[in-house]
């Protein structure tokens, strides 16, 4: 087990780290113990990425970072550390300089868009009676409703933030497509990927909680990217 990197999973918008669940079971079952999920606040995509790379620098020894969801941005703005040895995107935002994932979104709007409601306080959720459809269609109900209720809702300004440096243009990569996304559309998850010359893209029929719904096939590609 010596021979395997740190895997350091980022979650996305209206989750936390717990949405690894699955996943982080999956990898230890598979020999990985060296595991971390940030907890990133959602505030600002400068704020996540420094917190994200704040547990990156504590990691001695090779760290493959896995980003779901805007998690991916985060991982494109801060996977630049020198012990970053590949980037594994599921079902994730990957801009390029000067992008942010609102725009992308805005390129080919998701089926969900409309079930996005800010609050008073700048803060952007998903409508907790149609979170399962928008964000897990394949979860069972009561997993869907528990992450509907648990939710960690975004400062909505956070969509606008602005990539700088983006790390998979020096970075291998490995990208997993959701084909039934409905909070990225799934053609923006494949231009995206095509972009970046990945090392593999993988296609699965799932929803945009995939991390979730298939972590076995998941955990096949970030197992790809750290045997790489």
């Amino acid at each position: 087990m010596a021979d395997k990197p740190t895997i350091v999973l980022v979650h996305g918008f209206w989750g936390g780290a717990a949405h690894w669940n699955k996943a982080i079971l999956e990898l230890k079952s598979r020999g990985y113990d060296k595991l971390h999920a940030v907890e990133n606040p959602l505030t600002s995509l400068a704020e996540d990425a420094e917190r994200t790379r704040k547990m990156v620098k504590q990691v001695d020894g090779p760290v493959v970072l896995v980003g779901h969801s805007y998690g991916g941005a985060v991982i494109t703005e801060a996977g630049d550390l020198p012990n970053v040895t590949g980037l594994v995107y599921i079902a994730a935002f990957a801009p390029d300089a000067g992008e942010s994932p609102g725009q992308i979104s805005q390129e080919h709007p998701p089926a969900a868009f409309e079930n996005l409601v800010p609050d008073s306080d700048g803060y952007l959720w998903v409508k907790q009676d149609k979170y399962h459809w928008s964000f897990g269609a394949d979860l069972n109900e009561d997993e869907a409703y528990t992450m509907a209720v648990t939710q960690k809702a975004p400062l909505a300004s956070t969509f606008g933030d602005n990539i700088t440096a983006p790390a998979w243009r020096n970075k291998p990569v490995w990208y997993q497509v959701s084909t039934e996304d409905r909070m990225i559309h799934p053609d923006n998850e494949r231009r995206m990927a095509a972009r970046m010359n990945p090392r593999k893209v993988i296609e699965l029929d799932a929803s945009h909680a995939s991390l979730a719904s298939q972590p076995k096939a998941v955990v096949d590609l970030i197992d790809e990217a750290a045997s790489a």
